[in-house]
């Protein structure tokens, strides 16, 4: 949902022909001069019988079934497939890992249940079931953290709005902690040009090239918002302690034993032409969406537990008790 809006306009942007299948359930609105498709892919794509296209780009596949059965049934009409999956598929997290790294698994295939668990281990599963249908002809794409205007999740939005209130500010872990990000905009125009040449083969599609750290993204936040924004370094133990959620709670953030998502080599894809628009461009332009649209009615991503972001009381509290404890210990 929030990837697909910017491949619209990226494809548009070209001169493409652009057909729209879905639901009809969220923003639904969207695009009225375009032609819409409206079918359930789970048992309810007779509305495709017939249709044939050059390229299909799946940016909604999360159970292996209903995307073997989208797969199989476009594989004699379709030139092309491109399939969204994700940086989660790899088993274990790992600084550097590139496209050969083992991916996750589960017990039971069958299980289709969407969690934060389960979730790499599926879209692994649903790329094999592609490849199967488009032999050859698939391109999978192993997005990192996606951000920018639209993003429904908050990962990124939450930290650009609250560093635009100002005061102080909890900060975590470390100011050197390695951290990865594509802008969406900057993928879907990637991901276009890729279909256009019949690109196939899985790319992990995170950077920039230049490392960014925690402490340089948010310090880029506050350049771009302006204000009193300061920030207090909390360490890994302690948040440990008062229960607060990586990823979730504190965005960008996590454990240390989980840092090599937020290390991902995507070389192939820098190499096959993948670029990067300045981060100081990606929060100006999320912090001016993020104002000028009500949190209300944001669509959720499935099986995700967003948008993310820290209560302001919770945070408050958390920073009473650190300089209690740091007072304390230098007493």
């Amino acid at each position: 949902m929030f990837l697909g809006r910017h491949l619209v306009e990226a494809a548009r942007a070209r001169g493409h022909c652009v057909t729209l299948l879905h639901r009809g359930r969220t923003n639904a609105t969207l695009f009225p001069e375009l032609e819409h498709v409206l079918a359930d892919r789970d048992g309810g794509l007779d509305a495709l019988r017939g249709r044939r296209f050059d390229v299909v780009v799946d940016t909604c596949g999360y159970a292996p079934r209903v995307v073997r059965a989208s797969a199989e049934r476009l594989a004699g009409a379709t030139d092309h497939y491109t399939f969204v999956s994700s940086i989660s598929v790899y088993a274990e997290p790992k600084p550097g890992l590139d496209e050969s790294a083992r991916v996750a698994t589960i017990p039971d295939a069958r299980d289709e249940a969407l969690t934060g668990q389960s979730y790499g281990a599926l879209k692994a599963l649903c790329e094999q079931a592609v490849e199967a249908a488009f032999p050859g002809r698939a391109l999978h794409v192993r997005p990192g953290l996606l951000v920018g205007p639209h993003d429904p999740t908050d990962r990124f939005t939450w930290w650009a709005r609250r560093i635009a209130r100002g005061g102080e500010i909890l900060a975590p872990g470390r100011p050197r902690a390695p951290v990865q990000l594509i802008d969406v905009r900057d993928l879907a125009e990637w991901m276009v040009r890729m279909a256009e040449s019949r690109a196939a083969g899985v790319f992990n599609a995170t950077g920039p090239r230049v490392p960014l750290t925690l402490g340089g993204v948010l310090d880029t936040c506050r350049a771009v918002a302006g204000g009193d924004a300061r920030f207090t370094w909390v360490d890994e133990a302690f948040l440990a302690e008062h229960g607060v959620q990586p990823w979730t709670e504190l965005p960008l953030w996590v454990r240390s034993e989980d840092a090599g998502f937020l290390q991902v080599d995507g070389t192939r894809a820098h190499r096959a032409g993948l670029g990067f628009r300045p981060l100081q461009a990606t929060a100006r332009d999320t912090l001016e969406w993020d104002r000028a649209t009500p949190l209300q009615g944001r669509p959720q991503q499935p099986g995700v537990s967003f948008p993310a972001g820290m209560a302001a009381e919770r945070e408050t509290e958390l920073l009473r008790k650190w300089h209690e404890r740091s007072a304390a210990n230098r007493s």
